[in-house]
């Protein structure tokens, strides 16, 4: 740090350096006697400024460049605007960058969460001790010397999903926030898809959290601003480090069922998000970071509340110029109190999706749109395509569950159709055993037949959407369901009698995509993960292969002799199954 001032000298250190007052380290106690740690960005001149906090697992002292280079490269030579106007010492993964918002009269704080990096204590993910701790740190943000009282919080991913959880405890100095690309409810989001465990999380957990942990110390990765370990300035050895923090897979496995203590402390009451809000979501966020976006946008009390949704990477729009500026536009209204005409915004902003994945900018009223025009696509065994109306001969298909499932197939589209919204499945199926999970992947094919694939938020080879449910599990909340998204209560398990029909109903996430002429979609049932090639990205120790890096593949949840067999669909006659389309007709 040759070329920075130390100007003060006490618990913490406070620097002076690109344009900016630093202090590294700043301590906040906890009620409980813990003291978590903050580094705090602010301007060089005294004052009391607004403050974009964030509270999180992944190393307040982790660059994106060393702890994510292939993804910080693939960003910045796409993007170069990413890096324009800042040095990029201080870009942090799914956090904002300072020396974009401290200028511009911001101080940014960033809170290594408990039982990471410099903040000792044990680590549980998503827990009520962890919200709590965030509460605690959101209140004294709001009353330091160098703050206007308003605090708001900004951030991806996991930045975004405790925001949801925050906010509904209110805290007073809270005034706003934007969770970006985060899901909304635990269960249904995250760990369990239609009531199928992702194994998302127990692949995430120690390579991307723990690498930071509270105690790794000198055996993980150097704050190159400071020079000091990203993982606190104790080493810790591997049995104490296990006993400071949960084991994640087993928490997940262990609670099978949404209706249990587990995730009801990890819920949102939704009638007490009632901050100003902006949520933005991505078309290729499946799996994670696109439900709880709408969820959110839709379900908050909040009285005063945005909605943005994107395409490409899962970080990259963050970054962005197109991010920063509506990052920044909302938080100086609701922040520095500027009439900058935000407040005259539609609610809705819609990046619309191509097929040469360009996008369309188009302002909306609401979420699902009013005008959508709901299309049942009947399912025909007899020929494995789809009817406009009920279809009248009965047939069935049959697929082995750990083979390539089947595909139904339309017509080529004669006219330009877009479809924008969420989608759903009706099916009656019967299985050869008691259980059974359905993968529903709905696809794109050019004229010439080749599958249309798209920049997911992880996976660069992504179909247009996906949707899970295992059967057991198709139990519905009537009350919150409606057509075009089924809701189930996933609060018990009705096991299937071998070789009996049942119906269920299938929730298919949220798209975005205008279908060119001669363009066909198509839509697979299978037992297994959607993929489309042999070899994919790597996401840390497990390769992408289309479904991103949410697999269903844990033998535990899907034991052979309990998921493995022959599942039958049904089609025709009084088994109208079908898939429902939000066609929206050109304004």
């Amino acid at each position: 740090m040759k070329d920075e001032k130390v100007v003060e000298v006490k618990d913490y250190e406070t620097v002076i350096t690109d344009g900016m007052k630093i202090d590294y380290d700043v301590p906040i106690q906890m009620e409980d006697g813990i003291v978590l740690r903050a580094d705090v960005f602010r301007p060089i001149e005294a004052g009391e400024y607004p403050v974009v906090l964030n509270y999180g697992p992944y190393g307040k002292g982790l660059s994106f460049q060393e702890g994510f280079p292939r993804q910080w490269k693939a960003m910045t030579e796409s993007h170069p605007d990413v890096e324009a106007g800042s040095t990029n010492k201080y870009q942090n993964w799914e956090a904002v960058d300072p020396e974009k918002w401290v200028p511009y009269g911001y101080v940014c704080v960033r809170v290594d969460s408990r039982g990471i990096g410099s903040s000792p204590g044990y680590f549980s993910p998503f827990s009520p001790r962890e919200t709590k701790d965030y509460y605690n740190c959101i209140e004294w943000a709001g009353v330091q010397e160098w703050s206007n009282g308003k605090v708001g919080l900004n951030g991806i991913s996991y930045y975004a999903t405790n925001q949801w959880q925050v906010a509904a405890m209110q805290p007073p100095h809270l005034a706003a926030i934007i969770p970006w690309e985060g899901c909304a409810d635990w269960y249904r989001d995250a760990t369990h898809h239609g009531g199928i465990v992702s194994t998302f999380w127990s692949t995430w957990y120690k390579p991307q959290v723990l690498i930071v942990q509270h105690g790794v110390g000198e055996n993980g990765p150097i704050n190159p601003n400071t020079g000091k370990p990203v993982g606190g300035p104790v080493t810790l050895s591997e049995s104490e480090l296990a006993e400071n923090c949960t084991d994640f897979k087993e928490d997940i496995l262990s609670h099978p069922l949404a209706n249990d203590d587990y995730y009801k402390e990890r819920s949102v009451d939704w009638s007490k998000v009632t901050v100003p809000l902006l949520s933005a979501a991505n078309w290729g966020g499946v799996g994670l970071h696109s439900r709880g976006n709408f969820t959110g946008f839709q379900l908050a009390a909040s009285k005063q509340k945005w909605l943005e949704v994107h395409g490409l990477e899962h970080w990259t729009h963050f970054y962005t110029d197109y991010g920063v500026n509506i990052q920044r536009r909302f938080f100086d209204y609701h922040l520095k109190g500027e009439d900058n005409g935000l407040d005259q915004d539609s609610p809705v902003k819609l990046q619309v999706r191509h097929v040469d994945e360009t996008f369309t900018e188009r302002s909306e009223q609401e979420w699902p749109l009013a005008r959508t025009d709901w299309k049942k696509m009947y399912l025909d065994a007899s020929n494995m395509g789809f009817s406009s109306g009920v279809v009248d001969t009965k047939d069935q298909v049959t697929y082995d569950t750990t083979g390539e499932g089947v595909t139904f197939m339309s017509q080529p589209f004669e006219n330009k159709t877009e479809l924008t919204g969420p989608m759903a499945s009706k099916i009656f199926m019967s299985a050869t055993n008691e259980d059974a999970d359905l993968f529903l992947t709905v696809r794109l094919f050019g004229p010439d037949g080749s599958e249309v694939l798209f920049k997911g938020a992880m996976d660069p080879r992504t179909p247009i959407a996906q949707g899970w449910l295992r059967a057991s599990h198709r139990k519905l909340d009537v009350e919150r369901s409606v057509e075009y998204q089924p809701y189930h209560t996933h609060d018990e398990e009705q096991p299937l009698t071998p070789n009996e029909v049942y119906e269920l109903d299938i929730e298919i996430w949220p798209t975005s995509i205008v279908i060119p002429e001669g363009y066909t979609l198509g839509l697979t049932i299978g037992g297994k993960d959607y993929e489309n090639t042999d070899k994919g990205t790597k996401f840390h120790s497990k390769e992408m292969k289309g479904s991103g890096a949410y697999w269903h593949d844990d033998p535990r949840d899907r034991p052979a002799e309990k998921f493995d067999g022959e599942v039958t669909l049904y089609t025709g006659g009084e088994k109208d199954s079908y898939l429902l389309l939000p066609v929206i007709p050109e304004k």
